[in-house]
């Protein structure tokens, strides 16, 4: 089945609330196996409304629509769907008697304008509201179901789960395929990159169908397969995620919902490792990552915030000569950062990010953009220099990015036994 799902409310259109229902359903229809192929977003308006539910009804088989059923002037999805199905507005007893009485239990006065919340299109069955006043509704027209929801999600929500989703199973002859995802995640490679790398089995696969979703930092390859049950439908996924895994498998860090922090932490809880940090451009970016993992400290130690030349001579004990010859902006310094940082902090393993991330500050031989990373491991040390692009925060979230998946591959060296810096 495909459906689409439509958000009414002028205060969405505004930016003055998010829509967190479309995410919601679309969560809960993917759980369904139904397909979700658009959503729309219309104000309060009714001929706007019809005109939308006349396009979804041309390409859904279901049409879920929430907002729009309050007591106000400006709640019009109950008349736009009477007057877009050709149906009477009639009003349900029992959804009256509900309303009166959760105004009685509560010592109010009810509104008349409240009873308008008591009307439904005729013929259409009534979802009842334990959480409020507004009942919901489902409409068969034709081939295609309409189903009203409150927008207020805690009232919406129990209305999907309980009504809405086994009638549309109930309708699919009780056939529910189920879709399942598994997620790769990718560092240090872009988006355009990874396309290139993997396009053909992207144009080639209809079940499972691959997507790329490109972040600041990294980059998620999505593997989405059908089938009778979630576990039948991963293990479809289980080829090609085998084939990524070949042609990217140096630049995969983890899978859906690892994160390069988790990876990290996992890896020096079980060894029994630490790691500290000596951040300058950065000012504190990557020991925040670091610990928002739970358990954060048993490997994590401490950081220095290094941002002036003054704390990293005086402070971190970085070699005033060093800073003179090359500029704090440099390999040399990196490297003397993360080496100070492991001696301070007594610590396995050290990340030190030292660059200019802008606006000012950049010259020809140093551009906006430069960074240095420096890595302590064991007795070794290594830097590594990048050119990043972007406004100021881009260019330091990218950076403490860079630096947490330079420690992932410095611990993947000791895994697969190369020492403390990985021979990648």
């Amino acid at each position: 089945m495909k459906a689409e799902v439509i958000t009414a409310g002028t205060e969405l259109l505004l930016g003055q609330k998010l829509d967190t229902n479309s995410y919601y359903l679309s969560g809960k229809l993917a759980e369904a196996g139904v397909d979700l192929y658009f959503r729309t977003t219309v104000g309060d308006n009714t001929g706007r409304l019809k005109a939308a539910l006349s396009v979804a009804a041309q390409r859904a088989d279901v049409i879920i629509i929430t907002g729009g059923l309050g007591p106000t002037v400006d709640d019009i999805t109950r008349q736009a769907v009477a007057e877009f199905a050709g149906k009477k507005l009639v009003l349900d007893a029992e959804s009256e008697k509900k309303i009166r009485g959760y105004f009685s239990k509560r010592n109010a006065v009810m509104p008349e304008s409240n009873i308008s919340q008591a009307f439904a299109p005729e013929g259409a069955i009534i979802i009842p509201n334990e959480c409020g006043t507004a009942p919901g509704f489902i409409l068969e027209l034709g081939t295609v179901i309409i189903a009203a929801m409150p927008g207020v999600p805690m009232e919406m929500r129990p209305m999907m789960e309980s009504a809405v989703i086994p009638f549309i199973t109930e309708k699919a002859g009780g056939k529910r395929e189920a879709i399942a995802h598994k997620v790769i995640k990718i560092a240090g490679m872009g988006e355009s990159v990874v396309d290139e790398k993997i396009r053909d089995i992207f144009e080639s696969s209809k079940n499972p169908t691959i997507g790329i979703l490109a972040h600041l930092s990294e980059v998620e390859v999505r593997i989405t397969a059908k089938a009778g049950s979630v576990e039948e439908a991963l293990k479809m996924t289980e080829p090609l995620k085998n084939e990524i895994y070949r042609r990217l498998g140096p630049n995969i860090y983890g899978e859906d919902a690892d994160t390069l922090e988790s990876k990290i932490g996992g890896f020096l809880k079980e060894k029994g490792l630490t790691v500290s940090t000596a951040e300058s451009c950065t000012a504190g970016m990557i020991g925040a990552r670091l610990t928002e993992t739970e358990g954060s400290s048993s490997y994590y130690t401490g950081g220095i915030n290094a941002y002036s030349n003054e704390v990293k001579t005086g402070v971190l004990g970085v070699d005033s000569k060093i800073m003179e010859k090359y500029g704090a902006v440099s390999a040399e310094c990196a490297a003397a950062m993360a080496e100070k940082c492991a001696v301070l902090f007594k610590t396995d393993y050290a990340v030190a990010v030292t660059g200019i991330a802008g606006p000012g500050g950049g010259s020809t031989d140093k551009p906006v953009g430069l960074v240095y990373i420096g890595i302590r491991a064991g007795d070794k040390t290594e830097t590594h220099r990048f050119l990043f692009s972007g406004a100021r925060n881009a260019i330091r979230q990218r950076a403490a990015a860079a630096a947490l998946f330079l420690i992932v591959k410095v611990l993947r060296g000791y895994r697969q036994g190369k020492g403390g810096i990985a021979g990648e």
